[in-house]
């Protein structure tokens, strides 16, 4: 079971002409919980879309939170942290299987 959820959230910001998906770490076990923690993040930043945009979910978990993620980025359980508009590279790690 995941320990955390990598989430975007699309936010409405002033002077954007269309909704911009920011990114949240939330150290989580349940993928809804996960979602609602980081909407209740995003409000600090403004409002959040309604309706998809540009086909993208105003709410998306992006992925679960690898263990050895979660660990390098010290994210402790219950914590969110917001990681911005820009594609989080360091939390959306993939472990690949090792070659036998």
């Amino acid at each position: 079971m995941a320990k955390g959820w990598l989430i975007g959230v699309m936010v409405e910001l002033a002077g954007e002409r269309a909704p911009v998906r920011h990114f949240f770490a939330v150290g989580q076990e349940d993928r809804a919980t996960a979602e609602w923690k980081a909407v209740d993040s995003a409000l600090k930043l403004g409002p959040v879309a309604a309706s998809p945009v540009g086909g993208l979910e105003p709410v998306h978990a992006l992925g679960e939170l690898t263990a050895k993620t979660i660990e390098a980025q010290a994210l402790r359980p219950g914590q969110i942290r917001s990681l911005g508009p820009k594609t989080p590279r360091l939390w959306a790690t993939v472990e690949r299987p090792r070659p036998d």
